[in-house]
């Protein structure tokens, strides 16, 4: 992020607009919009007001006389459309007195740029793409316009409004937040945006106890709870509407080292976010502790969210913490996310069961050799069964060991699949009998394997037999 959205007070002062035409037009527009003092000089003498109200027209100061050379105080910001080289001229005068400046069309001499703007009165919603695209923003734009809400800038008012007597009312911070946040999402919230505004007020003053209107326990305090959420195997687009709600409303989150940026950054921004993950290897703080600090957050009035790569249920030690969290007497919930195995079956069209050829999926993990080695590899023999395993790169010769000493093919088609579903994901296919030397391909995990027929199914697989026809042809050519 290059630029940060800001929202400049257009009451504070003057904007300095310099140009002409449509150009200067579509800006002088804008900035009447906004209720802007604007003073304009017309770089080719035509001050056309036409099209203003007359209210926006009488905040528009008509300028003569060079722009280059005009007084700069009280003037805030400065705008250049249809200017020419006098906008570029003008870009060095704002920069050398600190002054923000855009130059229409020209990122070079801009300080700031203007985003594509969804305007419903107290809520402004600014889309931009670093002065790259503005056709991306203004679709974007369009997409938010079709599912805000008309009335989004009434219950924006309407809740103003209220702040400092429910302010009065409920001195704890963490208190108001969840209050406006059942306002908004309840019946009061609906009924505002329903144009229903006499009714939402007297229902809202009706709540004769905000704070336990708020959901605040018996002395009066936040009431804490833990959300274990799976972030899925890495593509942000693959979080759960529920997940994604958890991340925007939790207070702090505890997170794995497999959970991608991009997925933190869907937590709401003034969210503290504490790394509890461990990579192998390397020392991690031990799930006695994470569990400690799931409690003190939850008692403390918290709303934590204990992120998860994948799923919580599969291997990620979700079910003893619920168990810690139900013995210590604290309120928790589970989202389910999308497992890593389902996330490689679905990324590299490797079906997992197939008519007639896989009946049975078993998930398993071998994190170490000696995992490997612990594992009845005598029930896993049938044709009939994908095997799904997770961290089993480091003991892929042990694995291999296993299935082929209790008589699974040499021949069985395998797939090592990496970083599943981000930009960066491998996949290697072959046999069973060089798997080892398969996980040696991806250039590091963290990676799921998939043993079985179906494997003979996925794209890597036909691709890796297209190539090899294309070989022999070329060979025969020769």
């Amino acid at each position: 992020m290059r630029y940060l959205p800001v929202f400049l007070d257009l009451q504070s002062g003057k904007v300095l607009l310099v140009g002409a035409g449509e150009l200067a037009r579509a800006k002088l527009r804008l900035l009447a919009a906004a209720g802007a003092q604007v003073r304009w000089y017309a770089t080719d003498g035509d001050h056309d007001l036409a099209g203003l109200a007359s209210v926006d027209a009488a905040r528009i100061e008509l300028a003569e006389g060079d722009p280059l050379s005009a007084d700069l105080s009280g003037i805030i910001a400065i705008l250049c459309a249809g200017a020419g080289d006098i906008g570029v001229a003008m870009s060095g005068r704002a920069k050398a007195v600190g002054l923000p400046v855009n130059v229409m069309d020209d990122l070079a001499h801009s300080t700031f740029i203007f985003p594509a703007i969804v305007d419903r009165g107290d809520v402004v919603v600014a889309v931009g793409t670093g002065g790259t695209s503005p056709v991306v923003a203004r679709r974007i734009r369009e997409r938010i316009e079709a599912v805000l809400p008309a009335r989004i800038g009434d219950l924006a008012t309407f809740i103003g409004s209220f702040r400092k007597a429910i302010h009065a009312r409920i001195p704890e911070f963490a208190l108001r937040r969840r209050f406006w946040e059942r306002v908004i999402d309840g019946p009061i919230g609906a009924l505002v945006l329903a144009g229903r505004k006499g009714e939402a007020e007297k229902a809202l003053n009706e709540i004769t106890d905000p704070s336990a209107f708020a959901g605040a326990s018996k002395d009066g305090k936040a009431e804490g709870r833990v959300t274990l959420v799976g972030a899925g195997p890495g593509d942000p687009d693959l979080l759960t509407i529920k997940a994604l709600r958890a991340l925007q409303d939790a207070d702090i989150v505890f997170y794995d080292e497999l959970v991608s940026p991009e997925i933190l950054d869907r937590a709401r921004r003034d969210a503290s976010r504490v790394p509890v993950g461990r990579r192998v290897g390397k020392p991690g703080i031990g799930q006695d502790a994470i569990n400690r600090l799931l409690i003190e957050a939850a008692k403390a009035g918290q709303r934590a969210v204990r992120l998860k790569g994948g799923d919580p249920f599969i291997f990620g030690r979700g079910g003893e913490e619920i168990e810690v969290l139900r013995a210590a007497g604290v309120a928790y919930s589970v989202v389910p996310g999308i497992t890593a195995g389902l996330g490689a079956a679905a990324q590299f069209e490797a079906p997992l069961t197939f008519r007639h050829e896989a009946l049975r999926i078993t998930f398993l993990t071998a994190h170490k050799a000696k995992d490997a080695e612990a594992v009845d590899w005598s029930v896993l023999t049938d044709r009939k069964m994908t095997i799904v395993i997770y961290m089993g790169m480091t003991a892929a010769p042990s694995v291999r060991a296993g299935l082929l000493a209790a008589g699974r093919l040499p021949q069985t088609p395998v797939g090592v699949f990496a970083r599943v579903t981000r930009p960066d994901a491998k996949a290697v296919v072959g046999t069973l009998q060089n798997l080892p030397a398969l996980v040696e391909k991806i250039d590091g995990g963290p990676a799921i394997l998939i043993i079985g027929d179906v494997v003979a199914h996925s794209a890597p697989w036909r691709q890796s037999n297209l190539n090899q026809v294309i070989s022999k042809v070329l060979d025969a050519a020769e």
